[in-house]
């Protein structure tokens, strides 16, 4: 009865907003480290299939999700995987490596077997990043996936009451999200556990950390805004 009921619990973590119900996690990155904090960025970008992504990442708010992050990104984890589950109206969905492998049985499976301690407070909005978990049975404490995370389509209140660390917030291509989100729609879009799978189609080619340079705005104030450097094959 016991294995019966852990069966179960990781059967409906499979379908959440979560890790990798079992199955082999992939290896770390070897650059696990934040980067120093002389060289931290403030935004994260994300060139994808359908147009880039930029984040700016709330270090304030969740200073030890967005440092795994940060390496992650650094590392060039994300490069070449997908989002795996787009949910109109929901969310989109990635962070796993097995998406790189030409078996989509296995996505939503993958990522490094660490856990992220909570760092919950910034609200479910339109655009906000959050890292995905296991559920509440297995996962009391509520720690984050090691590098799984959804974008928010639109406000999530049940996510608040939920409790998933929100470490991000997308300042530019929510249009380039809601495109990802639209490939739910598209014939011959496959059905994974948890929603729609678009494969490739939602590709991350590749991700990179930029810091936020200072702008001037009409009264003399500065306002901060990702310096865009000219990308480099």
């Amino acid at each position: 009865m016991r294995l019966a009921h852990q069966l179960a619990a990781l059967a409906a973590a499979a379908a959440g907003l979560l890790g990798p119900p079992g199955g082999p996690a992939a290896a770390a990155p070897a650059a696990t480290r934040a980067p120093p904090a002389a060289e931290r960025r403030a935004t994260a970008v994300l060139e994808t299939s359908q147009g880039v992504i930029v984040i700016a990442l709330r270090a304030d708010a969740a200073p030890r999700t967005v440092a795994n992050f940060e390496a992650l990104v650094a590392a060039g984890f994300f490069d070449g995987t997908y989002f795996h589950r787009v949910v109109p109206g929901f969310v989109i969905q990635g962070g796993n490596p097995h998406t790189r492998n030409q078996d989509p049985s296995d996505d939503g499976r993958g990522g490094p077997a660490t856990t992220v301690p909570a760092e919950i407070g910034l609200p479910h909005l339109r655009g906000a990043v959050a890292a995905a978990r296991f559920d509440d049975r297995i996962n009391p404490e509520r720690g984050s996936h090691g590098s799984q995370f959804f974008i928010d389509l639109a406000p999530q209140p049940s996510l608040d009451r939920a409790g998933y660390t929100v470490f991000g917030e997308v300042v530019e291509g929510m249009e380039v999200i809601d495109r990802i989100a639209a490939l739910a729609w598209v014939p011959g879009t496959a059905k994974g556990a948890a929603g729609p799978n678009p494969g490739r189609e939602a590709l991350i080619r590749r991700t990179r950390l930029e810091a936020l340079a200072p702008r001037a705005t009409a009264g003399g104030r500065t306002r901060t805004e990702p310096s865009r450097p000219v990308a480099t094959d």
